[in-house]
This record gives C-alpha cells, structure tokens and sequence, in this order.
C-alpha cells in the first residue's frame, strides 16, 4: 500500500520537472516542421484541449481542505498549459495557426465541471489515459523530427499525471459504500468508451497516418485505464491494490 494522504512528493515533482524545463529548454522550433494536413487538424484539437486556464479544478482543489494537494494541481495545470504551448509553437513551426475552440473540448469541459471534484477527476483521468497512446503515436509514428521531439516532452508528463490523479481519486473514494462503488465503475467505463468514441472518429484519419490502428490505440488506452479503475475504486472498502505499473515507473516506453 502507498501513502493516500500526502501529496507533497507531487508539488516535489512537479517543481523538479519545472526546473528541468527551464534548463533543458524548448525544441529549436526555428528548424521548422512539416505537418500533413491529417495531423495539423488532430493536434490543433488536442492543443485546445490543453489550453485551459484550469481555474475551476483549481478552485475544487482549493475547497478541499488540503493546501499541499492544491498547490499540487496548480503545478499541473502549469505543466497542461504548457503542453498548450508546445503544440502553439509546434502548429507555427509548420506554418499553421491554433483554432480557439472545438466541439469535443466544449462537451469535454462542461461534462468535467457538472459536479465536484471527484467527477472533474474521473473525466480528467479518462483524458490522461487517451492522451497518453495518442502523443506515444505522435512521438513514434511522425516523421517530422520536431513533431517527435514535442510529442516526447508531453507524453513522459501525461505518464506522471495518470497516478497523480489516482492518489487523489482514491483518497476522494475512500468512504464510497461498497454497494455503490459497481455503479460508479460502471459509469467510470462508460465515459472511457464514449471517449474514445469520439477520439477514435474524429482523430481517425491522424492515427491512420501515424500507423496506428483504432484497436491498437483503444486497447493501450484501456490497458492504461483497468489499473487506474481499480485501484482509485477498489471493489469495497478497505480494499488496497499495489500501485500500478506506471505509477511505479512513469515513464515508460
């Protein structure tokens, strides 16, 4: 079993990845890209996605009564935000602008702020684990040596949000009835399916592209998701799941 109730080592991480960037730096966006139209239309989607301001998951973290996990979404935040400037950069390098909204970031933001945080976090976890298999395709199946380059710097966080976000479900679950806890699991999948409905129709002509098939990035995206499920929700109360294997080492692959 793994501590549930400190997040300290997350504000640690966090600032320790904040710092890496400040002396590793950006790609030399000045190389310049070359970015079929397929995978132009697909990251401009994703780069709104990552685009928010994060102002209300960061007001919920902050009405939780824990100051060290609050300061730890704010560090999250920053690092989306700046996966927001990456793919900016990245779309201009290849001679292409953002778009300021899409239909599938609009119904993902409202569905994420219906309710409190614990919805917020389950909405969110789901995005984390089809990002994850998307910017992996990015960073493998891209030809363009840029492309690869940003996609590598996102995916290694979005690996590093997935258990952040499970500690804190887990802890949020913790006194959930048994009796309840199936039909939430229940609801849990079905978000993830209709997700990736979504992500694998809209995205479809970019994972193409990239060589990757629908089931191949449905399978990694749900193979990611089973271990989240689990251990944030355990079966009943009490019930503790040694962390999952990308929790234990992150970055992966």
């Amino acid at each position: 079993m793994y501590d549930t109730h400190s997040f300290a080592r997350w504000t640690a991480e966090f600032e320790a990845k904040a710092r890496a960037r400040c002396r590793t730096g950006d790609p030399d966006w000045s190389l310049g890209s070359t970015l079929p139209p397929e995978l132009v239309r697909s990251i401009q989607r994703f780069q709104v996605g990552e685009s928010g301001d994060g102002a209300n998951l960061i007001a919920k973290a902050d009405a939780s009564g824990d100051p060290v996990y609050a300061a730890a979404v704010r560090l999250f935040v920053a690092e989306e935000q700046n996966h927001a400037r990456l793919l900016r950069h990245l779309l201009n390098a290849a001679g292409h602008e953002t778009i300021s909204r899409h239909w599938t970031d609009v119904i993902f933001v409202r569905l994420r702020r219906a309710l409190g945080l614990r919805l917020e976090l389950m909405v969110l976890s789901i995005a984390e684990v089809i990002a994850v298999p998307y910017y992996r395709a990015l960073r493998d199946g891209a030809s363009d040596p840029l492309t690869t380059r940003t996609a590598a710097l996102i995916v290694t966080d979005e690996q590093r949000h997935i258990p952040f976000h499970t500690q804190r479900l887990r802890l949020a679950f913790a006194a959930t009835p048994t009796a309840v806890r199936p039909l939430i699991r229940a609801v849990w999948w079905l978000l993830l399916f209709g997700a990736l409905l979504v992500v694998l129709t809209d995205h479809a002509p970019a994972l193409r592209r990239l060589g990757v098939t629908r089931t191949q990035f449905a399978r990694t995206a749900i193979a990611l998701f089973a271990p989240v499920c689990a251990t944030a929700l355990p079966r009943s109360r009490g019930r503790f799941h040694p962390a999952p294997d990308h929790e234990k080492n992150c970055v992966t692959r």
